[in-house]
């Protein structure tokens, strides 16, 4: 018998190859020209259009003003909400120097950080950020050329005067956008992994990682000129700029944009998406309201046994309730997509019976990002999938039961950690990326995660929280003295939480309080005010929620770093 890996590489869908991503904006604009790119909302909520044609001339109008104003070959921040000023930005930035994406939720001193890291010589932002960044412009290291998104600031550069700038310039013959050559293994893309210059890492993507990854998700996912997304996760994270905007604009979508988590089910009727982008969480929310609802209008004896409740049910009435429930979702959302956080695979089933595809699958940042996704071919609920085209993985060291580190070979694997020779050879060995998660892999090639040799916290809505970051704020404190961040479960809690563990520095503590008697309450009253500081610093997912005081030195290994298993764990 095939294994089903080998028999999805039979299957593939047919795929047109782009090189890179300007190669994408004009192959799309040609193939595509008056189809809708995106439906975009005006200041009077009034849905509107932009087609192919028109999204291909707002970035080159972009990039040709971005090169007029000597930023070719420069890296350029982006911080900002999900919007057609965003994608336009990181577009045309990518094709004529260095995008760099930032979060908008941390604090103005991490976004500092990062520009200055990257040597940004410009922000492109929605205009609260750039007002908070050029209210710290002291602590940047160079000058920096500001760029308000939304236009409404008259002391700085207008993102709508540069475009209509461009397009005046396009017309008196500058060809300068057109001209560029880009290598597609340069580095193009620069993200960060976490919040602080202690701990960050930049990731170095090329065009060439970026689209092959979406070649790779297009030729097991179908993706065309009938499907819409909704953009609802943040589009600084790989996973929605890559799988949520650049795939569908390569395949001929159309993406919208959702006004806030609140307004989902308002969204989803207004713009009729075909295709979401989620995190499990969500996932789970729009299946609880779904049986929730159906509770208070069906008789109880279809929810009263192990079965589904839809497999109870007489074919008129499965027909009937599998309708309404589609209608409910807007009437055409076919595929959730869902990554980031592991999720109940009964949910996954679940939605299959009700007639909606939910493909669970894995990648990190460092692969652009998917490695394996369940897809139109082939699902398993309980697994991430297969390989994607192009993609090899397999486990490291298996145990006894197959479990390993999972490592990875493929185009979309990144360049490597900016301006860090040391910790990119520590991930990559002989050609594989070793990724830091244990899986293991099925007789059918398909991919189990079971847990993390990393140390990276993964809440429940699928949010990455790199510790040491956390770490770095507390060890700057001198009250503290060493200390470990964990993420904690509770009983019948799903949720993982923040946690501190903290053993203090007793000598600062009889300075300050000018006494060798040190209670507990005393260590307990700042240790708390020091973490309300921090937690200030921090978007609220990353927030400290508990920490506990330890008497003694945590353990640590042989090379004096604190253990990050063991008895540290234990709370």
């Amino acid at each position: 018998m095939e294994r089903k890996e080998d028999v999805l590489k039979t299957k593939y869908f047919k795929i047109h190859t782009v090189t890179d991503l300007k190669d994408l904006l004009y192959q799309s604009a040609k193939k595509y020209k008056n189809r809708d790119a995106f439906k975009l909302k005006n200041k009077d909520g009034k849905i509107y259009s932009v087609n192919y044609t028109k999204f291909k001339n707002d970035v080159e109008s972009l990039g040709s003003s971005l090169i007029d104003l000597g930023l070719t070959n420069k890296a350029i921040a982006i911080i900002g909400k999900n919007s057609y000023s965003w994608i336009s930005s990181y577009f045309a930035s990518a094709i004529i120097g260095i995008a760099v994406p930032i979060d908008k939720e941390l604090h103005v001193e991490d976004m500092i950080n990062f520009i200055n890291i990257s040597e940004a010589k410009a922000v492109i932002g929605d205009s609260k950020y750039i007002r908070n960044i050029i209210d710290n412009k002291t602590k940047l290291n160079n000058d920096v050329i500001f760029i308000d998104m939304n236009s409404t600031n008259d002391k700085i550069i207008k993102f709508d005067d540069l475009i209509n700038k461009g397009y005046t310039m396009i017309e008196n013959g500058n060809t300068s956008f057109s001209n560029i050559k880009i290598n597609p293994d340069d580095m193009h893309i620069l993200l960060f992994t976490s919040g602080t210059t202690g701990s960050a890492k930049g990731i170095c993507l090329s065009h060439k990682n970026i689209c092959s990854n979406v070649m790779s998700v297009a030729q097991i996912v179908k993706v065309d000129h009938t499907t819409t997304v909704l953009s609802i996760l943040p589009i600084h994270h790989t996973y929605e700029c890559t799988l949520g905007h650049i795939l569908p604009l390569y395949g001929g979508g159309t993406i919208t944009y959702c006004d806030g988590l609140r307004y989902i089910n308002k969204n989803i009727n207004e713009y009729k998406p075909s295709f979401v982008i989620c995190v499990p969480l969500l996932l789970e929310n729009i299946h609880k309201k779904i049986v929730n609802t159906l509770k208070k209008s069906l008789p109880k004896k279809y929810f009263d046994n192990d079965k589904h409740f839809i497999d109870n049910m007489p074919a008129p009435l499965r027909f009937i309730v599998k309708k309404k429930i589609k209608k409910s979702l807007g009437g055409n959302i076919k595929t959730f997509i869902v990554g980031a956080a592991t999720i109940n695979p009964s949910i996954i089933e679940s939605f299959y019976k009700l007639g909606f595809k939910a493909l669970q699958g894995y990648g990190l940042t460092e692969c652009s990002p998917l490695v394996a996704g369940n897809n139109d071919i082939f699902y398993k609920a309980d697994s991430v999938g297969l390989p994607i085209p192009n993609v090899e993985y397999k486990i490291n060291n298996p145990d006894s039961q197959g479990n390993g580190e999972i490592i990875v070979k493929g185009p979309n694997v990144m360049l490597g950690y900016y301006n860090d020779p040391e910790a990119t050879d520590m991930v990559f060995k002989k050609g594989w990326f070793y990724t830091g998660d244990l899986g293991y892999i099925d007789e059918n090639g398909f991919l189990y995660i079971t847990g993390r040799c990393k140390s990276v916290i993964v809440t429940q809505n699928g949010k990455n929280i790199y510790p040491e970051e956390i770490e770095y704020y507390l060890n700057e404190n001198p009250l503290i003295s060493e200390c470990i961040v964990i993420g904690v479960n509770y009983k019948n809690d799903r949720e993982t939480y923040v946690t501190a563990k903290i053993f203090p520095n007793f000598e600062a503590f009889k300075e300050l309080l000018n006494t060798d008697s040190i209670k507990d309450s005393d260590i307990n009253k700042h240790i708390k005010k020091v973490i309300y500081d921090i937690n200030n610093k921090l978007p609220n997912y990353k927030h400290i929620k508990n920490f506990k005081i330890v008497k003694e030195p945590l353990e640590k290994t042989t090379t004096q770093k604190i253990k990050r298993f063991g008895n540290n764990l234990s709370m």
